[in-house]
């Protein structure tokens, strides 16, 4: 088995949960944030979105420069729209994992900002942390937005407070 196929499960797993997640997003809050520093409820769910293009991005190229003004995020406008670039995002990476080889996925890539490299390392390990790490975290973010706006938290590796509770009712 290729480590791309090895990959795959827990691709599959996880993208299912983000979608969970990204299905409760609160149009009528995608301004909301916890705090001034923090990125605000709907650019927090454009980053997840984008992260996953991201993916397909590292699978297809060598290196990405991310310098100031050469990226322009996401803007969500709406649920309908983070969940139709999500599964557009989902197909693409998942169809350039199921055909990516051992040797490419061990090629390094790296990313660079004003032309100094913040990081180079084995494109495995970028879809490992970079990727789908990064997605979890921000997912994880998304869901204690939700909490303080009342938007009931998926169940996501077992029971939330919200759904399948395992908890015996007094």
């Amino acid at each position: 088995m290729s480590i791309a196929q090895s990959m795959l499960p827990e691709f599959d797993h996880e993208m299912a949960s983000t979608r969970k997640t990204l299905e409760r997003i609160p149009e009528d809050r995608l301004g909301y944030k916890p705090d001034p520093k923090s990125m605000s409820l709907g650019q927090l769910a454009a980053h997840i979105v984008e992260m996953v293009g991201w993916g397909t991005m590292t699978l297809h190229t060598e290196s990405l420069s991310m310098d100031p003004g050469s990226h322009t995020p996401l803007v969500l406008t709406s649920k309908e729209q983070a969940l139709e670039e999500f599964d557009k995002n989902v197909h693409g990476l998942r169809a350039a994992l199921s055909s990516v080889t051992d040797a490419e996925m061990m090629k390094t890539w790296a990313l660079t900002i004003g032309g100094n490299t913040i990081f180079s390392m084995p494109r495995v390990a970028v879809m490992r942390t970079m990727i789908m790490n990064h997605i979890i975290h921000h997912r994880a973010q998304l869901t204690v937005y939700y909490r303080m706006n009342g938007v009931p938290v998926p169940a996501l590796y077992g029971p939330s407070a919200d759904e399948n509770s395992m908890t015996a009712s007094a």
